[in-house]
């Protein structure tokens, strides 16, 4: 089939080291951003850079001039541009004593998905509806989290006419702004920055802007696409569509040109200078999937450690779960999600769980809050109102009112972005049937949070502030099915807000104390945390699993955590302050189910988040080239985890090597659309796994070189072209794994439309199956060659391609094999519309969890017949077997 380029996954340096250096354009000339350990002077900076080269073979290099408003002052990094970078140069870079990190330079892509009626009326609040197939977009980007007013999702109860005549008219208004107004709060004496398209002059909407700085390559402070505008109404705007904070005092960061491009060495400058200025509060409603973007990401902590209060958009990619956008996904901002003017969570905007702690863990809670972002009225570009929709919206209305809850405080000092979120959080009210991946910790309450900000002591606090396992919908997929002993432990990742300083330390170890009465010592429970709180946050990790004791027991468990988190007393007073905080835990404990009802999910061999150039399992996708997806079963996979759930089957997750379960326990492994390689140690244990009873069903993806060669692409961010490291999968190490068994998955790339037992059915950019052992079932079906119209653009259809394999292992008492050569069927995020997914079980004669088709949803009459291929032949015992099972002759 072919090799498979191999990566370190433990480096993100070496992995674009290695692209750059095989796949460069000679024509032009890579950045790099250096980062360095300190803040240095430009002479400094160069001077490390030049010592570290000197030794190195790099060829014409030079440092990118960088003429904005942070010139003057000492800097972090530099960008340098390399012609002929090596191996050698890069790593000798690296290496020297002051450089931290030597990354590529990325540009960043803004694409504004707001539409704008011209011919409404300033104060006429309405906007039109229209229905849309959403489908994740995860690009190699910071994309502008907006969308058009048109492009909501209504929830169908009542008329968007109706509607609007029954709200404010602003969202300030709406959410209590003028309260705090009559108080004498309007947002003075704060500092709040908008990092966007830039702003006009002479805006007659704003009458505190202190400073518009632009970072970009264009020679102009304006804001000629109106986001930019639009977001800083929301949060200052002093007349017309009023916004949150009309005192505050405004600054202005231009860091997208017109044509919508910004680059990160931009954003770096920007950040550094925000620091410089003492910013209060930074707006940024624009986001990625690239939380591994390490010197945006560091310089985010940075920023929050001086004291900034970030407000980011948590993304645009709903209503697909696992979709969170950085750096609103970080523990250290505030991220914020859309609702609409009925409390609905708008559909597009993003989901939790963040994807960070896979595949070892489990995500964090985000967004933090939700709040309005459907059909939201801000600033025009020029003057008068518009409307917008998207998380890109709901952002600056978080911005604004943080800007404005600060102002509210008579002791500056005790606000800071970890109390700040604290009276967010704590004050915000719950929106009820919706879950906390989709809501936080629910909607935004202005005058609630002022109350909470106006009373707070420095203290510690959780999110979520309780683990119950029992509490539908709120704390799904956790409350979606009960422990049982034996059963893989179940994670929560606790978020620890620190308000009392920007470092903290957890005290001793966290204490699990469960409640005799209450059964608590029918659990055990495993405690992880931060060594350090840094910045204002840290994480604890709860891993929860039934005691033997309760193997066949049924009923609740309960107990708490207690956690002392200490910080160094603040204004060189000395001494620590100290917080105790309980996290309550209660569960529900059920006799361990039979090993036939129990699935085991292989989450490692799965990507979190690509480190490389993985492209779609969907190559008609061609939008966006990459998958950003970070498989789970409770993200993309989360229709097909709320089937098996309905079937009564219990699904686990496997976070580490195949080596580290006991099969016994499980009745099916469930392999899909795996990019990683597998131990040669997996290998033989998998082999006498299957050999004891435990089955397998993999569901494979497309891998073909020469495809893969064909699909590069040139990237705007390194300048080079980029080669896949895989295919849809990584067929290659797929089969290896069952080689053993006298089965492979082929090179071939098809796809298409068929129907089976009246079901329709897609095939997208799925491979056939090469090998399969001839007393096995194997279902073809008539598809085109997608690779060949790749390839060379010609349309061929191939009949009876094998697509689904189904084998009884030899052995007595041995489990089955299932193969399937495509993923998208049962992924929620490639899935087209009007397909029916293939998430459905056999019938119990088949075998209790081993298969994920009914055989009169995927097998059709017609397709046999006595002339197929002679891979396709079945022997007479499994022809009689199945016929039995399926109800009809083959």
């Amino acid at each position: 089939v072919g090799d498979l380029l191999l990566v370190d996954f433990s480096s993100l340096s070496y992995f674009f080291f290695s692209v750059l250096l095989s796949c460069g354009n000679p024509a032009l000339s890579p950045e790099y951003i250096v980062a360095f350990n300190g803040y240095f002077t430009a002479k400094a900076r160069s001077d490390f850079i030049s010592t570290a080269l000197r030794s190195s073979d790099a060829a014409n290099w030079r440092i990118v001039p960088r003429k904005n408003p942070a010139s003057d002052y000492p800097s972090d990094f530099e960008v340098v541009q390399i012609r002929q970078a090596t191996r050698n140069s890069l790593f000798t870079l690296q290496d020297h004593p002051y450089i931290k990190r030597v990354t590529p330079q990325r540009k960043v892509f803004r694409s504004l998905k707001f539409t704008d009626d011209p011919r409404a009326p300033c104060n006429d609040g309405r906007w039109t509806q229209k229905w849309q197939s959403w489908q994740s977009s995860r690009p190699l980007r910071r994309t502008s989290l907006s969308l058009g007013s048109g492009f909501w999702h209504a929830t169908g109860r009542h008329s968007s006419r109706r509607l609007l005549r029954a709200i404010p008219r602003h969202v300030a208004q709406i959410l209590q702004a003028d309260v705090l107004w009559q108080m004498g709060h309007t947002g003075s004496g704060v500092k709040v920055a908008v990092f966007d398209t830039g702003l006009s002059e002479k805006h007659p909407h704003f009458k505190n802007v202190k400073e518009r700085t632009n970072w970009t390559n264009e020679k102009t402070l304006d804001d000629g696409l109106g986001h930019g505008t639009f977001v800083a109404g929301v949060i200052a705007s002093m007349r017309e569509c009023q916004g949150f904070a009309p005192d505050s005092e405004l600054h202005i960061f231009r860091v997208f040109t017109n044509n919508q491009v910004s680059y990160t060495s931009w954003f770096l400058d920007a950040f550094n200078y925000a620091i410089l200025k003492k910013i209060d509060v930074l707006n940024l409603s624009i986001g990625g999937p690239d939380f591994m973007d390490h010197p945006f990401v560091d310089k985010v902590w940075e920023l929050t450690a001086n004291r900034v209060i970030m407000v980011s958009a948590i993304g645009n990619d709903g209503p697909l779960y696992g979709t969170l956008n950085n750096p609103a996904d970080q523990m250290d901002v505030i991220g914020v999600g859309g609702i609409d003017f009925e409390d609905n969570i708008a559909r597009f905007s993003s989901r939790g769980m963040t994807t960070w702690e896979l595949p070892g863990g489990y995500g964090r809670v985000k967004p933090d809050i939700v709040t309005y972002g459907s059909g939201v009225r801000g600033s025009g570009m020029k003057e008068g109102c518009r409307s917008l929709s998207g998380t890109s919206v709901a952002s600056p209305v978080v911005a604004g009112a943080v800007t404005l809850l600060a102002s509210t405080v008579q002791n500056r000092e005790l606000v800071n972005p970890a109390s700040m979120k604290q009276a967010l959080i704590a004050s915000a009210r719950r929106l009820p049937g919706v879950n906390m991946f989709e809501q936080g910790h629910g909607k935004l309450d202005l005058l609630k949070a002022y109350q909470i900000l106006n009373s707070y002591h420095p203290q510690a606090s959780l999110s979520p502030s309780y683990i119950d396992l029992t509490e539908c919908p709120y704390m799904w997929p956790y409350c979606s099915q009960p422990i049982y002993y034996g059963g893989m432990p179940t994670i929560v990742n606790v978020t620890i807000l620190n308000g009392m300083g920007v470092t903290g330390r957890i005290v001793d170890k966290p204490i699990w104390q469960p409640y005799l009465p209450q059964n608590g010592d029918h659990i055990d429970v495993a405690i992880s945390y931060s060594p350090v709180l840094w910045p204002w946050a840290g994480y604890l990790a709860v891993s929860i699993s039934v005691a033997k004791k309760a193997a066949s027991w049924e009923g609740i468990a309960q107990g708490h955590v207690m956690v002392t988190v200490a910080s160094p007393a603040q204004n060189d007073a000395g001494g620590e302050l100290t917080s105790t905080v309980k996290l309550p835990v209660k569960v529900k404990i059920i006799p361990t189910p039979p090993r036939s009802k129990r699935v085991l999910w292989d989450q490692y061999h799965n990507l979190r988040y690509p480190p490389g150039y993985f492209p779609r399992d969907n190559l008609r996708m061609k939008n966006d080239p990459l998958d950003w997806n970070g498989d789970h079963i409770h993200t993309n996979f989360r229709d097909m985890y709320q089937h098996l759930r309905s079937m009564g089957y219990f699904v686990e997750v496997l976070g580490a090597p195949i080596t580290c379960f006991d099969a016994s326990q499980y009745g099916t492994l469930l392999m899909v659309d795996s990019e990683e390689e597998y131990f040669p140690e997996e290998v033989t244990k998998l082999r006498r796994d299957i050999d004891n009873g435990l089955s397998l069903i993999i569901f494979s993806d497309w891998y073909n070189t020469s495809v893969m060669r064909k699909v590069k692409f040139y990237d705007e961010n390194t300048r080079q072209w980029w080669m896949p490291d895989t295919g849809g999968a990584n067929v290659p190490a797929l089969n290896d794994l069952i080689s053993v068994w006298g089965m492979a998955f082929s090179d071939g790339l098809y796809e298409g439309d068929f129907t089976m037992a009246d079901h329709d059915m897609y095939y997208a950019s799925g491979c056939s199956i090469a090998r399969f052992p001839e007393d096995g079932i194997v279902i073809g079906q008539a598809l085109k060659d997608q690779g060949l119209e790749v390839l060379k653009q010609e349309t061929m259809v191939v009949d009876n391609v094998p697509i689904l394999g189904l084998y009884q292992t030899p052995s007595e008492g041995a489990g089955r094999i299932a193969l399937y050569g495509d993923s998208n069927c049962i992924d929620d995020s490639h899935r087209q519309k009007g397909v029916k997914p293939c998430i459905f079980f056999c019938t119990e004669q088949w075998g209790n969890p081993d298969f994920i088709f009914t055989c009169q949803t995927l097998l059709s009459k017609a397709t046999y017949n006595e002339k197929i291929p002679a891979i396709l032949q079945f022997s007479p015992m499994s022809r009689k077997s199945f016929s039995a099972v399926c109800g009809f002759r083959l």
